[in-house]
């Protein structure tokens, strides 16, 4: 991938990652400065651990047009809040996934550039991800969605898989971009719609607990 194509993507996932954090900061009566705050943290947060943990610059210090694009998608969402209803959950949820969907590519992509391997470019795929987002959902006091039973960090996962899988029998990047963005789309708006959950651990009930309560 080109560097400008790098950069346009990039700021695609910093401006939809912003406006969701916007938007959970206005749904939990987050005012002022704190809206900005709450944006700035989802959009940032993932690519700066990344890097941190790749050893590179960090992302919006070495291109400044990251942060321009976060202020820019805060602005223009406060602004839309202002004058217009409150954009129904599914939105907030659409938005948060695009950004998801497009931060796993960006961790993928930087990581391989790097010189990592796939399975480590995959990790920090679902790092750049999920990370921004775990801080948002913390701060505004909700148990984070990776923290959940949702399809949120496995259709991450699905996705990056997807790319590895593309990667491999060498398609071009265009379309391990896509194959993987729209994975991992596909994936967590469908699992939604069907009320599909990761259920890893079950609670069982132990049949003396069963026979005492049958016996009441």
């Amino acid at each position: 991938m080109t560097s400008e194509y790098f950069i346009v993507l990039g700021i695609m996932g910093v401006a939809f990652f912003a406006i969701s954090g916007a938007l959970l900061g206005h749904e939990k009566n987050i005012n002022g400065f704190g809206i900005v705050v709450v944006g700035v943290m989802t959009a940032l947060g993932g690519g700066t651990l990344r890097d941190l943990l790749l050893g590179k610059p960090i992302f919006w210090v070495e291109t400044s047009e990251y942060l321009l694009a976060t202020y820019s998608a805060i602005f223009v969402t406060v602004i839309l809040i202002r004058y217009f209803p409150s954009p129904s959950n599914f939105y907030f949820i659409l938005i948060d996934t695009i950004g998801l969907a497009i931060f796993n590519v960006i961790g993928i992509e930087k990581a391989l550039i790097s010189g990592t391997g796939m399975i480590v470019a995959l990790t920090m795929g679902m790092t750049t991800g999920i990370f921004g987002g775990l801080m948002r959902d913390v701060v505004c006091r909700e148990v984070p969605y990776v923290m959940r039973g949702d399809v949120y960090a496995s259709a991450c996962f699905a996705g990056g898989l997807t790319y590895a899988a593309l990667f491999a029998v060498d398609i071009p990047y265009i379309w391990c971009i896509l194959g993987s963005v729209g994975v991992t789309v596909l994936l967590r708006i469908t699992s939604l719609h069907w009320g599909v959950n990761v259920d890893l651990f079950r609670k069982r009930t132990s049949k003396f607990s069963e026979k005492n309560t049958s016996d009441k």
